[in-house]
C-alpha cells in the first residue's frame, strides 16, 4: 500500500510539472553526454599517446643524392651508415635502433596518405630518405643527448624529434577535450539548478498533501521519498538518452576517425561501458543529492 502511494505521488509530480521534467531530462542528457564525450576524448588521447610513446621517438634521416643539406655530399655510404648505427646503439639512452630503407619509407608514406592520391602521386620513391628510427628509454630527458651525438655526423641529413611533432597534435586534442568538459560542467550546474527548481515547484504544488501527511504522523523520509525519486527518475531518463548519444559518438565519430590513421588505437567496448556507467552514477547522484538538499531546506519538516 505504501509503495503504491509513493508511486502514485511520483506520477502526479511528474505529470503536473511535465514541461519542467522534460527540460530537466534534456539538460541532464546533454550535460552527461558532453561529460562522457570528454572522458572518451581523454581515453582516446591517452591511448594514442601510449601507442606512440612505445614507438619511435627520433628519426635520423640519411643523406641522399638530392639532399638540400650542404653537409651532404651524395648518398650516405655503407661505412657512414654503419658508423651512425654504432654510435646510436652504443648509447645507454637508446632502447632500440631500426633501419628503414627508402623503399620501406616510401611504402609507409603511401600507406599513411592512401586517402590523398593526388599528393602521393607528387612524391617519388627517391624523394624520401632512408633513416634510422630510434626508440629512447626516456624520451623527455634523452632526446637532446642522442640528437647532439649524431647531428652533423657524416651521412646525416637531419634529426627529427617525432614526439615534438606529436605534442602539437596532443595539445589540439587536449584543447578540444577541455572545451567539452568545461561546457559539460556548465550544463551540470544548470542541471543542478533545474533539479532544485523542479523539486521545489513539485513540493509547493503538493503542499496540501504534505501537510496532511505531517498531521497523520508520516516520517520525514516517507514524505520526502516521492520527491527524491522524481529527481532520480528524471536523472535516469536523461542518462538513457546520454548513453545512446555516447554510443553514437564512439560509433560514428571516434571509430570513423580510425580510417584516417594507419594504426589502431580505438576505444574498446569496455571503455565505452565504463564511461556510460560513470555517467549513470553522476546523473543519479546529481539529481538525488540535489533533490534531497532542496527538500531538506524547503519542507522544513
Amino acid at each position: 500500500m505504501r509503495s503504491q502511494f509513493v508511486l502514485q505521488e511520483i506520477w502526479i509530480g511528474l505529470r503536473r510539472n511535465l514541461t519542467m521534467t522534460i527540460a530537466l531530462i534534456v539538460v541532464v542528457a546533454i550535460s552527461l553526454s558532453l561529460l562522457g564525450t570528454g572522458l572518451l576524448f581523454i581515453k582516446q588521447v591517452n591511448s594514442t599517446r601510449t601507442y606512440w610513446q612505445s614507438k619511435v621517438q627520433i628519426s635520423v634521416y640519411l643523406c641522399t643524392s638530392n639532399s638540400p643539406n650542404p653537409n651532404c655530399h651524395g648518398p650516405a655510404t655503407d661505412a657512414e651508415q654503419a658508423q651512425i648505427r654504432q654510435t646510436l646503439s652504443s648509447m645507454p639512452q637508446v632502447s632500440a635502433v631500426y633501419y628503414q630503407s627508402q623503399q620501406q619509407a616510401y611504402l609507409q608514406f603511401r600507406q599513411y596518405f592512401a586517402n590523398d592520391q593526388s599528393y602521393v602521386s607528387t612524391v617519388q620513391q627517391g624523394d624520401i630518405p632512408a633513416s634510422f628510427e630510434v626508440r629512447l628509454k626516456n624520451p623527455g630527458a634523452d632526446y637532446n643527448i642522442v640528437a647532439s651525438a649524431v647531428t652533423g655526423a657524416a651521412g646525416v641529413e637531419s634529426v627529427v624529434d617525432e614526439m615534438t611533432i606529436l605534442d602539437k597534435f596532443y595539445k589540439l586534442l587536449d584543447a578540444a577535450r577541455n572545451a567539452v568538459v568545461i561546457v559539460a560542467l556548465i550544463l551540470v550546474i544548470a542541471a543542478v539548478l533545474l533539479v532544485a527548481n523542479t523539486i521545489r515547484l513539485s513540493a509547493f504544488n503538493r503542499r496540501r498533501e504534505t501537510g496532511i501527511m505531517r498531521l497523520v504522523g508520516a516520517s520525514n523520509f516517507y514524505i520526502q521519498l516521492p520527491f527524491l525519486l522524481e529527481g532520480v527518475i528524471a536523472g535516469l531518463f536523461g542518462w538513457i538518452i546520454a548513453a545512446a548519444l555516447l554510443i553514437g559518438v564512439k560509433s560514428f565519430l571516434l571509430d570513423n576517425l580510425q580510417q584516417y590513421f594507419s594504426y589502431n588505437v580505438g576505444l574498446s567496448l569496455a571503455d565505452l561501458i565504463q564511461v556510460i556507467v560513470l555517467a549513470m552514477c553522476v546523473g543519479v547522484l546529481l539529481c538525488g543529492a540535489t533533490s534531497f538538499l532542496t527538500l531538506r531546506r524547503y519542507l522544513r519538516i
